[in-house]
């Protein structure tokens, strides 16, 4: 799956995007067909949980997405591909079932 991280407004070391990288890759397990991927990663100015990681994958026939906010960009990475696997997994059961 090709996957784009994108920084906004700061520059993300390579640690950081590899984590993130592992931790979407592994979503390939639920579903193989995964087409492609963005990683958005945001720094808001208010509040603790100032780290927002937004991903979108696309999947054949429809797009999936995830907004999580945490203190870390790791935490909110970690949620965020949880609520993906989870979406995933509905995904597939729709097509299992021919409703897609």
């Amino acid at each position: 799956m090709k996957l784009q991280v994108h920084s906004i407004h700061f520059t993300a070391d390579q640690k950081l995007i590899g984590f993130i990288e592992q931790k979407v890759n592994k979503l390939e397990t639920f579903y193989d067909r995964l087409v492609s991927g963005e990683v958005f990663l945001r720094l808001n100015n208010e509040g603790i949980e100032n780290k927002t990681v937004e991903i979108k994958l696309k999947v054949p026939g429809s797009q999936l997405f995830a907004k999580e906010q945490a203190k870390s960009f790791e935490a909110a990475a970690d949620l965020a591909t949880e609520a993906l696997r989870n979406q995933l997994k509905r995904f597939k059961t729709k097509i299992k079932n021919g409703r897609v």
